[in-house]
């Protein structure tokens, strides 16, 4: 695909991220495969922490591999780079697909092999659609990333209830027909991934009428390492991402725990309930919030979104464990954490962009996102250990005590999204210092 082709409908861009994204989603339909693999008697027989490693490692890689994309993708343009993750996300699932029965080929194939996959593709539909978009950057990259948790949603019913391939193929031969699929949707999206011309802006918009401000900035890597406001997003960023993570991982264990908990759901009930809230509700908010935060923030400004963002997200993880019994309300908490954590995918590479620059976003939101894979490290193992911690009390009190196991981990998230809205409210751009960017340069 040319340039010209794409100054004429510059819609295939967003169409080509959303087809990108929609196969790198697969990171978030972890929690389908989680109960297979923890099965007793099944044949993995994984512990909850080692499920919620593989899915941690996935991110983190995510994570380090978008500043290494974001780096390359400026200097070899951003097609070739999202073909390369492509190659590796789907060759990491089909090779799972193949060798994946152990614990260590699941975490080295589809944490490593398929995280870095993401990592080099992820960037590049954000860049680009910031570049092809300077008048609706918020809007935009919220669309550009909404393919991501929506594919959530695809793959995690294709596994279970719509498509019900878990049950009818097993977990290893859906991971190598994944993969496939993974492939195929990434080198298709990856043909539209082309920069516009340096001197091209779109029609009936000019730079004067964006913000002062966003233009007057515009800071490389090293230059922005150097700011406080860097570190003030970055651990914004690290709450916000530790908290969605964490349920996207443990959704279906926790809801299972609660729901049985509560004495009106049989075993097999509280595992089709908690595999709805991850299968259908929180991918769905996850992709709906991508969409309407940006959407938000292009009216009422990225920071006064993000800071709203944290302090809904502070009071449902606050709520998640109290409500997390009742299935409607189980629904709902869930359905808002996706909202709010696909909110965050969306503002933060627009709020990098506003403060240090849309010119370098590519490199620059790499480092930025490296909150991310903190996050996912930190939450889903936390709770991962909180879980396996109480195995034993579990054992003994039956299943309030199995629910009970997971109430700490829920506490220190919701505290955590109050220290970023505070942090956030905080703010202020960053001014910009000609010596320091001399010095950078």
């Amino acid at each position: 695909m040319n340039v010209a082709t794409l100054e004429r409908n510059r819609w295939l861009v967003v169409i080509g991220a959303l087809l990108i994204q929609l196969a790198l989603g697969a990171i978030y339909a972890w929690s389908v495969f989680t109960p297979a693999l923890t099965k007793e008697g099944g044949d993995f027989g994984f512990t909850a922490t080692q499920t919620q490693w593989i899915f941690s490692l996935g991110l983190a890689t995510f994570a380090v591999f978008t500043i290494i994309g974001g780096r390359l993708q400026a200097k070899l343009g951003p097609r070739p780079i999202a073909a390369l993750g492509g190659l590796c996300l789907g060759l990491g699932y089909v090779l799972a697909g193949l060798i994946g029965q152990t614990f260590m080929a699941q975490l080295l194939l589809i944490g490593l092999l398929g995280g870095m996959g993401i990592g080099f593709a992820y960037v590049c539909p954000i860049a680009v659609g910031i570049k092809w978009y300077p008048d609706k950057k918020g809007l935009i990259t919220g669309l550009a990333v909404a393919g991501f948790g929506f594919g959530a949603t695809l793959w995690v019913l294709l596994a279970g209830d719509w498509g019900h391939l878990l049950e009818t193929m097993g977990v290893l031969k859906v991971f190598l027909v994944y993969g496939i699929a993974f492939f195929v949707l990434v080198q298709l999206g990856s043909l539209v991934m082309v920069n516009p011309r340096p001197d091209w802006t779109p029609a009936g918009w000019t730079p004067a009428q964006a913000s002062a401000a966003a233009n007057a900035r515009e800071f490389t890597s090293t230059a922005m390492l150097k700011t406080g406001q860097f570190y003030g997003l970055w651990l914004s960023y690290v709450a916000g991402a530790l908290a969605g993570l964490m349920v996207i991982g443990i959704i279906k264990l926790f809801g299972a725990d609660a729901l049985q908990a509560k004495g009106s759901m049989t075993a097999e009930q509280a595992a089709a309930a908690a595999t709805l809230a991850a299968g259908v509700f929180l991918p769905l908010g996850n992709g709906i919030g991508r969409l309407v935060w940006g959407g938000i923030s292009d009216r009422i400004g990225r920071k006064n979104s993000l800071v709203l963002a944290a302090i809904i997200q502070a009071v449902v993880m606050f709520a998640f464990f109290f409500v997390g019994g009742v299935p409607v309300l189980l629904f709902i908490a869930t359905a808002i954490v996706g909202f709010n954590f696909g909110g965050n995918l969306a503002l933060f590479p627009v709020m990098t962009a506003d403060f240090f620059g849309p010119k370098s976003v590519g490199q620059n939101y790499g480092w930025m996102f490296t909150a991310y894979g903190v996050g996912g490290i930190v939450g889903p193992i936390m709770a991962g250990m909180f879980k396996d911690a109480g195995k034993a009390a579990a054992e003994a009190g039956g299943v309030q005590a199995a629910a009970n196991a997971w109430l700490p981990a829920f506490l220190i998230s919701g505290a955590l999204c109050v220290l970023a809205a505070v942090i956030l409210f905080a703010l202020r751009p960053p001014k910009v210092q000609e010596e320091v960017l001399q010095k950078a340069a």
